[in-house]
């Protein structure tokens, strides 16, 4: 079951609706002169879309897992004394992954390893629970048997996983969570802190880039991820609640997928909308995984007009945006600085420093074709890859 996002979450993701201005009634036929003004209705959708994704960028819609308050990446920065006193303690470290087979997660990884790299803190372990619950139990308990000072992990079931951590947490090892946390366990208490991107913003800035891509519009179809997972329900839930912002946008159907494999279930989901609403004009996927089963189908449908709206920069989606094809936008994460920050206050809480955030937060990144080569950058403090730039569209 999805959870349902707090009230403070929505009442600050109204704010932001409001902060857009009001959607426009009624369509204007496209002038046929080359070279005129362009329509009102694309003129007021365009402003209305901009103006909301300026807003965005600089606040935090989503609230922790408990209804936590946001702290900043600034909140996690460590002074050089007790960087030195870290690197003095011999700590160990071990990177317990729901799964490994995307961009996003490599991306946790190299932030979490270059961090602990920096503060002297060795990486006994990775493993990649491949979305299975059992599997992951296993993997904790493996992990346990190398004594870790330290488990920077990911749940894939809050409620599967719950007594496995809870173990580790009672043997004394420091946990801090990405995105979502164990069932029955309590921040800054039995874990030292969760870290997250804005996955509401992130929800809200593909649904107003949908809205513009659209010119307001259209029919779509939404494909969820059906599990009880926190941060992939807050995207869902931000891009609903904004998508009611734009009337001439329909929602023709939803349709949830629970993976592990991902990709296909999407693709399957996205041709069987594609066959039923022969007229649709876009689809919107939880993340940039499901996405790329959604332009599978569009590519075995004939539809490279579909737009196609997601969340995370992945390399394919990146791809799509850079050549201007399927994919429109995007909310993208900041994986590599929530790793350098997961890695900081594991190892702060590890030499006993105290009043740390029990939930850290990284604003939304609306990405588009027109900045995804810099949002690139942003995302994985590295340049975009000659398979992205060198297809750029300009």
């Amino acid at each position: 079951m999805i959870k349902k996002v707090t009230k403070t979450a929505g009442a600050s993701l109204a704010l932001l609706i409001a902060l857009a201005g009001c959607t426009v009634s009624g369509t204007t036929e496209q002038s046929e002169v080359e070279g005129t003004t362009p329509p009102a209705n694309e003129i007021d959708i365009s402003a209305q879309v901009d103006a909301a994704l300026e807003e965005l960028t600089s606040s935090v819609l989503s609230l922790g897992p408990n209804g936590e308050a946001p702290a900043g990446f600034e909140s996690t920065e460590l002074t050089a004394d007790e960087v030195a006193q870290i690197q003095a303690a011999g700590l160990t470290a071990a990177i317990v992954m729901h799964y490994a087979g995307n961009d996003w997660s490599s991306a946790q990884i190299e932030g979490l390893k270059d961090e602990f790299a920096r503060l002297g803190i060795e990486v006994v372990a990775v493993t990649d629970a491949d979305f299975k619950p059992e599997k992951q139990v296993s993997d904790i308990e493996t992990v346990m048997a190398l004594n870790p000072d330290i488990i920077i992990s990911i749940p894939t079931d809050p409620v599967a996983t719950s007594a496995a951590y809870k173990k580790a947490a009672a043997a004394g090892i420091k946990l801090v969570f990405m995105d979502n946390v164990p069932a029955d366990m309590v921040g800054g208490t039995d874990y030292v802190s969760v870290v997250s991107a804005d996955n509401m913003g992130n929800g809200a800035a593909s649904a107003h880039l949908m809205a513009k891509a659209l010119n307001g519009q259209g029919k779509i179809g939404l494909i969820y991820h059906d599990a009880d997972f926190f941060v992939t329900a807050q995207r869902y839930q931000g891009f609903k609640d904004v998508l009611s912002q734009y009337p001439g946008i329909e929602v023709v159907e939803e349709k949830g997928i629970g993976g592990p494999d991902f990709a296909g279930d999407a693709q399957a989901a996205a041709t069987a909308l594609l066959t039923k609403y022969p007229d649709i004009d876009g689809l919107w996927g939880v993340w940039d995984v499901p996405a790329e089963g959604m332009m599978a189908a569009a590519r075995e449908a004939g539809r490279l007009d579909l737009k196609i709206a997601t969340q995370d920069l992945g390399t394919n989606v990146a791809i799509q945006l850079a050549k201007n094809e399927l994919i429109i936008g995007l909310g993208a994460q900041r994986p590599y600085d929530q790793g350098v920050a997961e890695a900081r206050l594991a190892a702060a809480a590890s030499i006993g420093k105290t009043g740390l955030p029990v939930f850290v937060a990284l604003g939304a990144l609306p990405v588009s074709h027109e900045n995804v080569l810099e949002a690139w950058k942003t995302v994985y403090s590295v340049d975009a890859p000659s398979s992205v730039s060198s297809v750029y569209v300009k």
